[in-house]
């Protein structure tokens, strides 16, 4: 770019996407005249999806604004929590975030996962097509136009980037309703419903079961089911509502468990 100078400031949140340089304070870029503001932030680093609010001596702009030689412009971060107007709340996530994914199920919020990695172009395309926010580690992933909404994840740690998700979007939690595997819906299934997927010692030691409405996968409360209560009772602690975890039914209560064989056998 060689045109007008403006000077930009960015949020302190914002920090880990620029240089160091550009922290801490107001610095000089230079644009091309043309481009819009929404373009210049993103040309120095920050995807759109983390900016709340682009300020513009004192008064706020949308991204398509053009900046002028001399303005000052400050760069907010994005509001928390975060309201998505247009579409139920509901996520997408990337190939890397598979542990996220299965969590967030585990707290009854609708989260796609692709496992395989179907490319950029493919991703932001069904977070259009099905109006589901992209949560995703790829700046570059985040900057695509065809996106329909998205987040950039801030940890690697998958404790760290729960907390991160739901404190941002503070989505419903209805832990135990939806299925770890393929994200369906649970529901409550008596012992011989599914017992030609039971093995036989499970059979002989599980009363409470549920199945998931979308691939039937039967869930009951195995051996892990200590450590995942762990993970949901923390998140009711911290960001369910009053008596949300109260609201769980059988469905919900045997899916603590581990994953049988679908009805397909596998």
């Amino acid at each position: 770019m060689n045109g007008p100078q403006i000077l930009v400031e960015f949020a302190p949140e914002l920090g880990i996407f620029v240089p160091h340089e550009r922290r801490g304070g107001p610095t000089t870029a230079v644009t091309d005249g043309a481009s819009t503001l929404g373009h210049v932030v993103e040309s120095l680093g920050v995807p759109l999806t983390e900016v709340g609010a682009l300020v513009v001596d004192g008064g706020e702009v949308p991204a398509a604004h053009v900046p002028a030689a001399g303005e000052r412009v400050t760069v907010r971060a994005v509001p928390r929590p975060q309201r998505v107007p247009g579409a139920p709340l509901r996520f997408l996530l990337d190939v890397h975030l598979g542990t996220l994914a299965r969590r967030l199920r585990l707290l009854g919020v609708d989260a796609a996962y692709e496992s395989t990695d179907i490319g950029d172009p493919a991703l932001a395309a069904r977070s259009a097509a099905e109006r589901r926010v992209l949560l995703s580690r790829d700046r570059g992933l985040l900057r695509r136009r065809e996106l329909w909404a998205g987040a950039y994840v801030y940890s690697d740690r998958p404790d760290d980037q729960l907390r991160d998700v739901l404190g941002r979007f503070a989505p419903e939690l209805r832990p135990w309703t939806r299925c770890s595997a393929c994200n369906g819906t649970l529901r409550a299934a008596t012992k011989d419903e599914v017992a030609d997927l039971l093995e036989g010692g499970t059979r002989g030691t599980y009363d409470v079961f549920a199945q998931c409405e979308a691939c039937a996968r039967v869930f009951w409360r195995g051996a892990h089911h200590d450590r995942l209560e762990e993970i949901v009772e923390r998140a009711l602690a911290e960001f369910g509502a009053s008596g949300q975890a109260g609201q769980v039914g059988q469905a919900g209560q045997a899916g603590a468990g581990l994953t049988a064989r679908t009805a397909a056998g596998s």
